[in-house]
């Protein structure tokens, strides 16, 4: 993964999740904590388990060794609770525990719950392999529900439609959720065309839209521009009395008429999106309403958002990012800066994706002494530059033929060992060729060799195998930094891309 890659994660950090993460409503709902004071086996796993890739197991065999007792509720909150804090590993071995080694039952949810871990911590064949060893009286529609969002999440359009057509062959759904993940689904592979017929099906079959069925149909509208659609489907959502309409909603028609270059069109709708911002909400839509308001060109009221934003009173790293990108946006650096500084003086936990930020718009821009300066105070800092930040800074430097100050930062990047920093691979092939064309073939090998003995040997063979003729070093990364750099472009935005999950 390069940095560029590395910058379209920044992008989904800092921009709203459009729509809420959906759970399958046949999953058992479990307390998402219990007792402290009472309950140290939670705390070691918790704890003793902090690191992801460490296995929970000796864990649990220690505390029976101890003579203490498991309840079998509690591994199942825990379960739950690690799943929220995005660690499968610790979910799946404390899932597989409790059925293998206590021989618990598992109830149907806890079933399509194990498939999904299996899948994020295994890989989908795993989870097909888990899928078919259960007994086809077992194949409950939350098993099949999983399986079906399993493929989605993998773009298998082919099986997920196979799994999709027997849950309609097989049970009789009452419920949106399957078509929603299927409707999803053809809306990321661009299949616009699928979405009216299926949404008819519902209406054939009697199951209700909810507010996530006409989300997504109205993203698709919107990310294609067609405003007719878009403007259709809104005023029958008004109509609906049955639908609330969130602030999001309106964010999302406003992004639809801003990609079409209806920039007028669009502030009403950010207005009214504004009006119905609640409590829970806030962080996200006016992080949200941030870019829309620097995508429409109001710097004004990207102040002003920003202002609300800040009487929240709380301290978000994310917020930072993206009003910093807004301003860059807006070519507002000397108001970028002063946010930065007052990120600096203020943030309770180091982000390495602020100063990303301002470091990737300067390179972009061509202002490397500026980058530099902010990597010498990340330096002064007592902190280490991010190995994306000298991916960056190479590939600026190769724009602008500094060769040596490239091969430099380059090395930096490969020694800082980041996966999310990936060199980019056409400013190693500039690096390399330089090396070549100086005569200096053996450095351009030791550079090959630093790439390989830190694992990224598909990058040495893409250098290797390279054809990329005369104009290779016109063709860096940082030729296409104007549209991943901006950490608010509305393409890579929570609204076009959101991602419709089945479980939470």
């Amino acid at each position: 993964m390069n940095h560029l890659r590395r910058a379209r994660q920044l992008l989904d950090s800092v921009t709203t999740r459009v729509l809420r993460r959906l759970s399958y409503s046949t999953q058992t709902r479990f307390p998402t904590s219990f007792s402290d004071g009472g309950d140290s086996l939670r705390l070691r796993i918790i704890t003793q388990g902090g690191v992801k890739r460490t296995s929970i197991t000796p864990v649990l065999h220690q505390w029976i060794e101890e003579g203490k007792r498991v309840r079998p509720n509690e591994l199942v909150s825990l379960i739950r609770l690690l799943r929220q804090r995005r660690r499968f590993k610790h979910a799946l071995e404390i899932s597989e525990w409790l059925s293998d080694d206590m021989k618990q039952s598992i109830a149907p949810g806890g079933i399509a719950i194990q498939l999904d871990l299996i899948s994020k911590v295994h890989g989908l064949e795993q989870a097909e392999k888990y899928f078919n060893s259960i007994p086809e009286s077992m194949r409950s529609l939350e098993l099949h529900g999983a399986l079906l969002n399993c493929y989605a999440k993998n773009k298998c359009l082919l099986k997920a439609e196979g799994t999709f057509q027997k849950i309609r062959e097989s049970f009789s759904v009452k419920k949106p959720l399957s078509y929603n993940v299927m409707l999803n689904l053809y809306a990321q592979l661009g299949r616009h065309e699928k979405l009216d017929a299926l949404m008819l099906e519902m209406e054939e079959q009697g199951i209700n839209c909810d507010s996530f069925t006409f989300n997504i149909r109205l993203n698709a509208y919107a990310s294609t521009s067609d405003i007719e659609g878009m403007e259709k489907l809104l005023m029958k959502m008004e109509a609906d009395p049955c639908l609330k309409l969130d602030w999001n909603i309106y964010a999302v028609a406003a992004n639809g008429y801003l990609k079409a270059g209806l920039t007028e069109m669009s502030l009403p709708l950010l207005k009214r999106a504004e009006q119905l911002i609640s409590d829970n909400a806030a962080k996200y839509a006016y992080e949200t309403l941030l870019t829309l308001y620097a995508s429409s060109g109001r710097k004004d009221e990207v102040y002003r958002v920003w202002n609300l934003y800040k009487k929240m009173g709380r301290f978000y790293n994310s917020g930072y990012i993206c009003m910093i990108s807004s301003l860059v946006k807006l070519d507002d650096f000397d108001g970028a800066e002063m946010i930065f500084a007052e990120w600096e003086s203020g943030h309770t936990v180091y982000s390495a994706d602020v100063p990303i930020v301002l470091i990737s718009a300067y390179c972009q821009r061509d202002f490397l002494e500026k980058a530099e300066g902010h990597v010498n105070i990340i330096i002064k800092g007592g902190k280490e530059p991010h190995a994306a930040v000298w991916s960056i800074l190479a590939s600026g430097y190769q724009r602008n033929n500094k060769m040596e100050k490239a091969v430099a930062a380059i090395k930096k990047a490969i020694l800082a060992n980041s996966p999310l920093g990936m060199p980019n691979h056409l400013t190693l092939v500039a690096c390399v060729d330089y090396l070549e064309a100086q005569g200096e073939g053996k450095a351009a090998n030791e550079l090959l060799k630093m790439l390989k003995d830190y694992g990224h040997d598909r990058l040495v063979n893409k250098i290797n195998n390279r054809n990329l003729g005369e104009n290779a070093h016109d063709r860096s990364a940082l030729g296409q930094m104007e549209e991943n750099v901006g950490l608010h472009d509305q393409e890579k935005s929570g609204f076009i891309g959101f991602k419709y999950e089945a479980d939470s």
